[in-house]
């Protein structure tokens, strides 16, 4: 009787066009008929259709539970950089703030990376001094010394340098950190010589910071 049993539960997967089961002439002789429809499906005849699921398929899962942007970064501030350090910036103006920070400082400490970020990131703030984006603010004429005409140099994706640089973007970009340059809005290097009328604010690694 298990057996009987049996053959008629897989015999849906081979049903034909009609969703009739198949079996053979000896079982549909030793089974009762009406046992068959009531261990398939207790609420009508047994039928496969397009829209079925495969007996194996698994629900979807949740992707909420697999977005790493969910996770807060914590700790000081090479901790932060550790969590975040990626090749994708993930939008058109982080990777403009990336690629700011790679080449006015990628061979800075980590704070005087963060502190460039912080200098394009207060720009985008100063009530229209600056322009109010970070493309903007790296586009503007006679400001950054690596950029030429409408377009911004290539950078190696691959390098640590690089996903360095996006990691600081993203803290400078979420506020994170907060950085000695304070509301600082320039900078040079320290073998420049500027007579700016600016207030010195900070010294960092290569780099004087003003406002």
């Amino acid at each position: 009787m298990v057996a009987a049993l049996t053959a008629s539960i897989v015999a849906p997967a081979k049903a034909g066009p009609s969703g009739e089961p198949v079996l053979t002439t000896a079982t549909s002789a030793s089974l009762p008929e009406v046992a068959v429809p009531e261990l398939l499906d207790p609420n009508g005849e047994p039928t496969l259709s397009q829209d079925r699921q495969p007996v194996d398929a698994q629900p979807e899962a949740n992707t909420d539970d697999y977005i790493p942007a969910a996770v807060r970064p914590t700790g000081d501030l090479a901790g932060m950089v550790a969590q975040l350090r990626t090749a994708e910036a993930g939008t058109h103006e982080l990777d403009c703030l990336a690629t700011g920070i790679y080449f006015e400082s990628t061979s800075e400490p980590l704070a005087g990376q963060l502190a460039v970020g912080k200098v394009i990131a207060n720009r985008t703030k100063s009530g229209g001094r600056f322009p109010s984006s970070y493309c903007g603010v790296l586009f503007q004429r006679g400001q950054f010394s690596f950029v030429h005409g409408r377009s911004l140099p290539n950078v190696p994706h691959g390098s640590k340098q690089w996903q360095t640089a996006v990691a600081v973007a993203k803290i400078v970009d979420q506020n994170l950190k907060e950085s000695s340059v304070g509301d600082a809005l320039f900078f040079h290097a320290k073998y420049v010589t500027a007579a700016w009328h600016a207030k010195r604010v900070a010294s960092i690694g290569n780099h004087i910071f003003y406002r």
